[in-house]
């Protein structure tokens, strides 16, 4: 599992897929919380805009990652 920082919290969801590289667009990033893809905290989430805070885990494809406060 990995660490990602962020500097403001709490950051979107669909953002976070996108500047973590994790997705090539916003589009993309709906679409595949759209599909269920994503695991936040072990639960699949579906909310674009799900409020991401430190602590949390989240899951897509073969990544895994915990979010820090930087």
């Amino acid at each position: 599992m990995r660490e990602v920082e962020i500097s403001r919290e709490p950051i979107e969801l669909n953002k976070l897929l996108k500047f973590e590289n994790l997705v090539a667009s916003g589009g993309e990033a709906n679409q595949v919380l759209e599909e269920g893809l994503v695991r936040v905290n072990g639960q699949v989430e579906t909310r674009k805009r799900k409020k991401i805070i430190a602590g949390d885990i989240i899951e897509f494809g073969n990544e895994k990652f915990i979010i820090r406060k930087s």
